[in-house]
């Protein structure tokens, strides 16, 4: 028997390396052929190589990874990743599909590992599942936006962070990446570079707490003690746990106009 082989697509990079680095540990022998971004991708990658198995993300710009895996269909077996979302979930649960929920945890991928082995050894083809793929399909085309990110993944040393949305004081662009200030379980201020341009992120954080005040930086309004208003227009936002402060351009000036 060959070894096994398998596709993971997910938007984030971080996220699927760390899950690269996770299948490399619980089942060795799994040779990753290749990486997506999105859904299309997915399809073009798995037509090429034909993956035993694939790894996708549900909620993916353009075509969705519910979407490519009805494409895909049975010629390999499917494992879904996905925040939490309880409607994914319980179909995910009654039906035959597998997945597995972000920030994947190594116990319940090893219960999937076991699984898809079982499969592979007992040689049954991947399951019949068009008409849950349908059903979830259409369930994201009616649904609303994906809700608010409640976690921001960023690479720290060799380590993969979950930093909680809620703790975050401001992000600041930074050429291609995002640098996110954060505070720490000890209170303390800490920063790190996600690979997501401002735009991108800040488009995946609650608006009614996140919002942006000048073209290079955004302000979770939680963290804001008090904001100066300056002469030329302009203004100073000044944080609860941290020394520095953060300007507000004109161009996003209305957005304290009460003050």
């Amino acid at each position: 028997m060959n070894p096994p082989t398998a596709l993971i697509a997910d938007d984030e990079p971080l996220l699927r390396d760390a899950l690269a680095r996770q299948l490399a540990l619980a089942w060795p022998e799994l040779h990753i052929v290749a990486q997506a971004r999105n859904g299309r991708e997915a399809i073009e990658q798995f037509e090429a190589l034909a993956p035993d198995i694939c790894f996708l993300d549900v909620h993916m710009p353009g075509i969705s990874g519910v979407e490519a895996a009805s494409r895909i269909g049975r010629r390999a077996q499917l494992v879904f990743v996905t925040a939490y979302d309880q409607y994914a979930v319980q179909a995910f649960a009654q039906g035959a599909l597998d997945y597995l929920v972000k920030p994947v945890e190594m116990a319940r991928l090893a219960e999937t590992v076991v699984r898809l082995q079982e499969r592979r050894r007992a040689a049954l083809p991947a399951t019949q599942t068009e008409a849950l793929l349908q059903q979830l399909a259409a369930q994201l085309r009616k649904d609303a936006p994906p809700r608010p990110l409640s976690w921001v993944y960023a690479q720290v040393g060799q380590a993969l962070r979950l930093i909680p949305a809620h703790a975050i004081d401001y992000l600041r662009s930074d050429t291609k990446y995002t640098a996110v200030a954060w505070r720490g379980d000890d209170g303390l201020p800490a920063e790190a570079l996600v690979r997501t341009p401002l735009k991108e992120l800040l488009a995946q954080l609650d608006p009614d707490h996140f919002v942006q005040v000048h073209r290079a930086v955004a302000v979770n309004l939680r963290a804001v003690s008090h904001i100066t208003r300056c002469s030329n227009e302009t203004a100073t936002i000044h944080l609860k746990h941290r020394a520095e402060a953060l300007p507000v351009s004109r161009t996003f000036l209305h957005l304290f106009r009460q003050m």
